[in-house]
């Protein structure tokens, strides 16, 4: 899981329920800072067992270049209700609820981000009908579905699920962390958050999510002859997703490929410097702009 760095939001930031019309979605949404020249919105979409957290040590840092950074828990995600159903959790659905989020703005087209299991969901926003989207970048997710290794994990937490609750899945994996002396020093305010997160997920959800994640195809060919600009971002120790295929999916989408030192799966909560630098530039080379 990501792990943000702080949970204090940048000036200029609100968290509140946006009402959509397919529901509420839980998002932070950071204007751009006073006196900079207003750029264009970007919308966040988080991973697997993730949130709109994951992405707060970036929000200033995009809002300081001007843009409007908008970060929301998915269905079923943390503060976001979702069904109690898991084939409610199919890429349609989720590509719906992002449409809805967008319209619900009202500023768009956006610049979408996806990390991760969010990544596979931007792309089929992409896919679909890519006009709400002024550019797509795809942050440490890949062509298809997980590593092997990731794959093992997901398959032992939806075992998992089939006879435990989420608190008692949590303090199982804990102390499988503590065994294995992979516990990550984290502020107590931040592992308290990590806690409340992960036991206030929808189930459904979670499970709905580990089956998309296990069987998703490779789409890269069909994703290239979308008009769109692209961008692949990742960072250079990643887990889920192995490196070499994330660097492989962009040359196939002919997209900017940014690798990001010093990050492993989450580089806007890793190095959010680098990252956000990356993502800023990026998009003032879609939108034709100089940075001074």
């Amino acid at each position: 899981m990501s792990i943000p760095p702080f949970l204090n939001p940048p000036k200029n930031t609100t968290a509140y329920h946006l009402r959509t019309s397919r529901g509420e979605f839980a998002v932070i949404d950071t204007a751009p800072a006073h006196g900079v020249t207003r750029r264009g919105t970007v919308l966040l979409v988080p991973g697997f067992t993730g949130s709109k957290e994951d992405f707060i040590a970036i929000l200033g840092a995009l809002g300081e270049a001007g843009h409007r950074a908008v970060a929301y828990d998915q269905r079923g995600q943390y503060q976001t209700a979702g069904p109690a159903d898991p084939d409610e959790y199919t890429f349609q659905t989720l590509v719906n609820d992002v449409y809805a989020v967008i319209e619900a703005l009202g500023d768009g087209p956006v610049h979408l981000v996806g990390h991760s299991f969010g990544g596979l969901v931007a792309r089929m926003v992409a896919l679909t009908d890519p006009a709400p989207l002024r550019s797509l970048t795809i942050m440490s997710s890949g062509p298809a579905a997980v590593t092997e290794g990731d794959q093992a994990r997901l398959r032992m937490l939806l075992a998992a699920l089939e006879q435990h609750d989420l608190p008692a899945i949590w303090d199982a994996m804990q102390a499988l962390e503590a065994e294995a002396g992979g516990q990550v020093d984290v502020d107590e305010d931040v592992h308290e958050f990590l806690r409340v997160r992960f036991v206030s997920n929808t189930p459904a959800s979670l499970v709905g999510m580990a089956r998309l994640l296990l069987d998703e195809p490779d789409r890269v060919d069909e994703l290239a002859r979308v008009p769109l600009p692209k961008h692949v971002l990742h960072g250079v120790e990643d887990h889920a997703w192995d490196p070499a295929w994330q660097a492989e999916m962009a040359r196939r989408l002919r997209a900017r490929h940014t690798v990001i030192e010093g990050a492993g799966h989450s580089p806007a909560a890793e190095r959010p410097a680098q990252t956000a630098a990356a993502l800023v530039t990026f998009w003032a080379d879609v939108d034709g702009l100089r940075l001074s």
